[in-house]
């Protein structure tokens, strides 16, 4: 059975989560050109800093590892370098600015963010119903649907989208939450996969 970091250290790590909002609020507020150029080069910066922390380099110990390898989860901490979700989520942000417009990608990588940290806190604490070879929780995926359909409806609200865009973006998070829920099953890291799938249902909405 896999290791689970304290439920504690779970809450340091969707702190840091949460704290990547930055990113949204840069894409809303900067040229694409920008804001590719600025992800680019946090995406190359954290994924040499991680993988000098997995070779014991001593800089990158003394700092990043002091810092962080207490909430590292146990697949990222093997002796086989595997990156963790930070990378992923700077991917993510890249992704959705190069490949959608600005609402569309703002709304995107906030779905992720904030659903996908409600859903780990909410199913470690309050997750009783198991599913998916019990990697997954009933509840924390529900608090993820919820979540993520507020944020939905902000920027629906705040930002004079069409009723599809609305339509479509529930779909869209239906279909993340199935993602987010059988992430092991499809081999590919839900910080990217969310973003990805909620931006093309979205995109739908300014195609019809």
């Amino acid at each position: 059975m896999t290791r689970q970091i304290s439920y504690g250290h779970e809450v340091l790590r969707k702190i840091i989560h949460l704290s990547s909002l930055w990113m949204v609020v840069s894409i809303g507020l900067f040229p694409a050109c920008f804001n590719i150029a600025l992800f680019a080069l946090l995406l190359f910066s954290i994924i040499f800093i991680e993988y000098g922390n997995h070779r014991q380099w001593r800089f990158f110990t003394l700092t990043y590892g002091s810092l962080f390898n207490r909430i590292l989860r146990e697949k990222e901490t093997q002796a086989r370098f595997r990156l963790s979700g930070a990378p992923y989520v700077i991917a993510a942000a890249l992704m959705v600015t190069v490949l959608f417009p600005k609402v569309i990608a703002m709304t995107a990588l906030s779905i992720m963010l904030i659903g996908d940290t409600c859903a780990a806190l909410v199913g470690r604490k309050l997750g009783r119903h198991k599913i998916n070879m019990g990697t997954k929780s009933i509840e924390g995926s529900l608090a993820f649907w919820l979540f993520s359909a507020s944020v939905l409806l902000f920027f629906y609200l705040n930002f004079s989208q069409s009723p599809l865009f609305l339509i479509f973006g529930l779909i869209g998070v239906t279909v993340a939450t199935f993602a987010e829920i059988f992430e092991n099953r499809i081999h590919l890291d839900d910080n990217f996969s969310i973003p990805l799938v909620v931006g093309i249902f979205l995109s739908f909405s300014s195609w019809l």
